[in-house]
């Protein structure tokens, strides 16, 4: 495969070139990452690698479907998108492009409908979009980006491909800090002393966004290290070999799911301080099965 220009890691290279060599390209991808991350120059290039008729390196760059797609005029390629607020993404258009999928192709081995912004689909329209890929039809991808793949349903998640691009910026030195006492904390059932920590974020939209963030990536990690695995993405190890040590492998699949919950409702804005009452007392159940 041709990556020149494109910054992603070592292991959506493989996984993309595997499935493209092997022509096992799934019905969907779902592309998360941070702004900044190449999210939507990774989704560009794979709708161009996609209807590449060329012999060798695909996107090879020279073939009629790749100088169509570089131009933004193949037939083939249909591109949609919602804006920056919520529900931006109407679910008339999606009905549109559910309908559109069921026709054949112009001139390339198959359409692809790149949806940009995916997480401003209200859920009418996610429900729409996952009617199609509940029964996609051949010849089909379907490419989205997300800032965040929990604030897509988790329905339409489980039947797409999810590559995670990382942003360029590490964890602010503060926000491993509080993650870090936060780790500590959820093992004791100690619902008090996490209110506590996170008071300040009912305040700090950004933050509290980040930290969100970050707390995916440290129980990803307890997820990992837990499993036998060595992959730490967050940076805090310590922290996640805590967790991994005092908690079991379900219960730590339990406060990821409560994180990509939390990230999704913070996203629909729900009122930061019910929110982060309410992640508090569902982390202490996710890690303990009730409440202390």
């Amino acid at each position: 495969m041709n990556f020149e220009g494109i910054s992603c890691g070592e292991g959506v290279r493989q996984s993309l070139s595997l499935a493209f060599s092997e022509n096992r390209l799934p019905h969907a991808i779902l592309i998360e990452g941070p702004a900044g991350s190449g999210k939507e120059a990774l989704a560009r290039w794979i709708a161009k690698a996609a209807v590449c008729t060329g012999e060798g390196e695909r996107p090879c760059g020279h073939c009629p479907g790749c100088i169509k797609a570089a131009a933004n005029s193949h037939p083939d390629i249909t591109i949609a998108g919602g804006g920056t607020t919520a529900r931006s993404f109407h679910v008339d258009t999606v009905r549109a492009i559910r309908s559109d999928a069921y026709i054949k192709p112009n001139e390339a081995p198959r359409r692809v409908f790149l949806l940009e912004n995916a997480e401003t689909m209200s859920e009418q329209a996610q429900n729409a979009l996952l009617k199609v890929f509940e029964e996609p039809p051949d010849r089909v991808l379907f490419v989205l980006t997300v800032t965040s793949a929990s604030a897509m349903l988790s329905t339409v998640r489980s039947r797409a491909q999810l590559y995670t691009l990382e942003g360029e910026t590490a964890a602010a030195p503060e926000d491993m800090e509080l993650c870090a006492a936060l780790c500590a904390a959820i093992p004791a059932a100690a619902e008090a002393a996490l209110l506590e920590l996170t008071a300040p974020l009912i305040r700090d939209k950004d933050r509290l966004r980040r930290i969100f963030k970050q707390l995916y990536l440290l129980f990803r990690d307890a997820c990992v290290l837990r499993a036998g695995g060595n992959a730490c993405l967050s940076g805090q190890r310590e922290a996640a070999d805590t967790l991994a040590h005092a908690l079991t492998r379900d219960r730590l699949l339990a406060l990821l799911e409560q994180v990509k919950t939390a990230q999704r409702a913070q996203e629909q804005n729900a009122n930061a301080a019910l929110l982060v009452t309410a992640f508090c007392a569902r982390l202490c159940t996710a890690a303990h099965g009730r409440k202390k």
